[in-house]
């Protein structure tokens, strides 16, 4: 593989026409292109239950749910962002390459990337308009903080723990956040967290 320069410059219309020929995924910020890091076997794990259940929940209804490798029009032109999972309800998201209008984002945070998705991203993704819900996803331990806009157009922080039944209001889905009674399908579903793999 050729080694790449570590600032890689170029224009929106050239990252849109690169960046899918190329082996790794690259987000793009107002003009520099941005390799993505490598996840760990927890983020994956929690990504993959995140799009299963969503996908399942919303089988009969009009919304896709996208995973990892597609990106999302955060600033036509200036900025395109990998979520890990995002979802869309509007038929207006017609683009093979990329979604413009989601009504979900989730994040599943890293120590590498924790910072971004909470201080750099975040800004960025609640400027689109058809945007109700941002997800930020723990990985040490089970706990979910999802940031939604009210009717207000203000965005309102509502915090879930171990045991609890996650809700997801812009797609009207609740998910169970780790094992509650018989829930098998739930969000932390074979993560191994570090102190019991300590404990093991």
């Amino acid at each position: 593989m050729v080694a790449l320069p570590d600032n890689i410059l170029m224009s929106a219309e050239e990252y849109l026409v690169w960046e899918p020929t190329q082996e790794e995924r690259y987000e793009y910020w107002d003009g520099e292109v941005v390799m993505m890091s490598g996840a760990t076997r927890n983020h994956n794990r929690i990504s993959a239950n995140f799009f299963k259940l969503l996908d399942d929940a919303l089988a009969d209804r009009s919304c896709e749910v996208y995973i990892v490798d597609v990106k999302v029009q955060v600033e036509p032109g200036l900025k395109y962002f990998y979520p890990d999972v995002v979802v869309t309800c509007d038929d207006r998201d017609r683009d093979p390459q990329l979604i413009q209008y989601p009504c979900l984002i989730i994040e599943v945070l890293s120590p590498s990337t924790e910072a971004a998705d909470r201080g750099k991203k975040f800004p960025k993704y609640r400027q689109s308009p058809t945007l109700q819900e941002y997800v930020l996803v723990q990985v040490a331990q089970p706990g979910v903080e999802v940031f939604r806009r009210n009717k207000q157009g203000k965005w309102v922080l509502s915090e879930y723990n171990s045991g609890e039944i996650l809700r997801l209001e812009s797609v009207d889905v609740e998910i169970a956040m780790s094992t509650t009674g018989y829930a098998y399908a739930h969000l932390y579903r074979q993560v191994q967290f570090e102190a019991e793999a300590t404990e093991n």
